[in-house]
């Protein structure tokens, strides 16, 4: 009993007198401050940007086109803010919380350090990479590529929390277009995450494409499709209005069919949108060299080429031909609002 009673003391000395937490049970880490944005930018000054999308919808390709500037950098997928453990995950350790935010810590000013500590966290992975690449110039920009489909909205408002001040590019891709090639991509890089019956799927296209290509069979079970139609419309939805209510002029999207349309007029908009000149030198003719490459098909074909070698990547409206008239059906019913509304045709 006594040793019980000194516990409560104890307890309420360290959290009365000295502002300490031993429990952590400090809840959500604290967005950054505009003051603690500022003092971040003196020891990494390059601009910030993102680029979100669902899964199969452009965002290598919009990737691989934006850093041809020679003001601009981007690397894929530190999934700082759209996958699991998240960019969070370095203060979310109980006696990490309470050394940050402790009173009796006098580096913290009061205040707790986590959000300084994930924005230069984030902040030194980034301006590294781009130093290396020769882009640390004043003006330069450097941005991080991650799909959002695990997170959706979710992701933009972890985002704003430490980058306030960065900017969003938010790509978007007929979804039915999205769904074949998230299903080619998992029968050729992760047959290990397939149920029986899409293995059976698989096996059969392997043994005769043409069935599948030409809507006579589904690639999908109903199930699957389904569940892809409502996870894009909820990314699609839910990145976009978060976005546009959390970042304003911050924020772009487009769509990765107008990107394929018109590359030079879609990029030189992306670039104006980051602040830098889509007229520098050579920047045409990288763009279009750079659009013969495809280096994800080159990978595929080698990973898995009695697959590959039957499929038309990057190409728009293959749903037309693909789907069966019962997966169009499917897919309207679950997301035919959301394709109406980012003008894609039933």
């Amino acid at each position: 009993m006594v040793l019980k009673l000194k516990k409560r003391v104890n307890l309420a000395y360290r959290l009365l007198i000295k502002g300490e937490n031993p429990a952590g049970a400090r809840g959500e880490v604290p967005a950054i401050t505009p003051e603690e944005v500022a003092e971040a930018r003196q020891f990494f000054p390059l601009g910030k940007f993102f680029i979100f999308g669902h899964a199969r919808s452009g965002t290598t390709l919009l990737t691989r086109l934006v850093r041809l500037h020679p003001r601009v950098h981007c690397n894929y997928q530190a999934h700082f803010f759209t996958r699991a453990p998240l960019l969070e995950a370095l203060v979310a350790d109980e006696q990490v919380k309470e050394w940050l935010r402790r009173r009796s810590n006098r580096w913290n000013n009061g205040r707790d350090l986590s959000p300084l500590v994930l924005r230069a966290a984030s902040d030194f992975i980034m301006e590294r990479d781009a130093r290396r690449a020769g882009k640390h110039a004043p003006g330069c920009l450097v941005g991080d590529k991650s799909p959002n489909s695990l997170l959706d909205g979710e992701a933009v408002r972890l985002m704003v929390k430490v980058y306030p001040d960065a900017r969003l590019i938010f790509i978007v891709r007929d979804g039915r277009d999205a769904a074949i090639s998230h299903r080619f991509q998992a029968f050729i890089d992760m047959p290990q995450t397939l149920s029986r019956a899409d293995l059976h799927i698989r096996a059969d296209f392997a043994r005769d494409p043409e069935p599948f290509l030409s809507g006579q069979r589904s690639l999908f079970t109903e199930k699957s499709l389904r569940n892809s139609a409502k996870g894009w419309a909820h990314n699609v939805v839910e990145t976009d209005s978060g976005a546009r209510q959390l970042l304003g002029k911050n924020y772009c999207q487009l769509r990765f069919e107008e990107l394929l349309a018109n590359p030079w007029g879609e990029m030189s908009k992306i670039w104006s949108f980051l602040g830098v000149d889509p007229e520098a030198s050579g920047l045409k003719q990288a763009l279009e060299a750079e659009l013969d490459q495809n280096p994800d098909a080159d990978w595929q074909q080698q990973k898995a080429g009695e697959i590959a070698s039957a499929i038309q990547k990057g190409k728009q409206g293959n749903w037309q031909n693909i789907f069966t008239p019962r997966d169009k059906q499917i897919f309207s019913e679950a997301a035919g609002e959301v394709l109406k509304a980012w003008n894609y045709p039933g």
